[in-house]
């Protein structure tokens, strides 16, 4: 597996995935996105994108658009383009990334956290708002200082081996038992008692 950046050829497969994921699409270009690929089979396995905000008060750096195909979840696919992503950020010269997210564990697993809205420059308090009433109501801003990203050694090296899995086989699915959780006498949050 490998992170490069889109080709045009790229768009079509890019805007279908996206669509299909309900992600993020606002002011599309294809080169602003990575793609992962299998250097094997040459098939794309996930994506995602800076968005640069131009301001008054300087430019703002978004990451936005992380998408993994479901055959390819569970890998280090979106954990390697996340971190090709900040690493463009970087050679940018940006020092703080934003994402906007309705997966805020996601990210905060690579360094980055919560940012309360009133916390935001103007123009990611705009772009939260518009996310929260378009496609995601549950989304939250989150940020991280480029330095400060680390890459779990788990999604590194998951990464190295990544293929193609049945996204529906029964035993590729996690349940309690997976994580030590006893689901007859755990508690949940919302245990409403019945």
């Amino acid at each position: 597996m490998y992170v490069r950046d889109a080709k045009n050829r790229d768009e079509v497969w890019l805007l279908d995935h996206i669509e299909e994921m309900a992600l993020d699409d606002a002011a599309f270009r294809s080169r602003d996105y990575v793609i992962a690929v299998d250097e094997e089979t040459n098939e794309r396995a996930g994506f995602g994108r800076i968005r640069i905000h131009k301001t008054d008060d300087g430019d703002i750096c978004e990451l936005t658009g992380v998408g993994v195909l479901p055959a390819w979840r569970g890998q280090g696919v979106g954990a390697h383009v996340v971190e090709r992503l900040i690493e463009t950020a970087t050679a940018e010269g940006f020092e703080t990334v934003y994402s906007l997210t309705d997966e805020p564990g996601y990210l905060t697993q690579f360094g980055f956290d919560p940012v309360e809205s009133s916390d935001l420059p103007p123009k990611m308090q705009e772009r939260l708002a518009t996310k929260q009433e378009t496609i995601q109501p549950d989304s939250v801003a989150t940020s991280i200082a480029v330095d400060d990203f680390t890459m779990p050694a788990r999604l590194r090296e998951a990464f190295k081996d990544a293929s193609p899995h049945d996204p529906t086989d029964e035993s590729a699915v996690e349940d309690a038992e997976d994580f030590g959780i006893d689901p007859d006498s755990a508690t949940y949050k919302y245990d409403t008692g019945r």
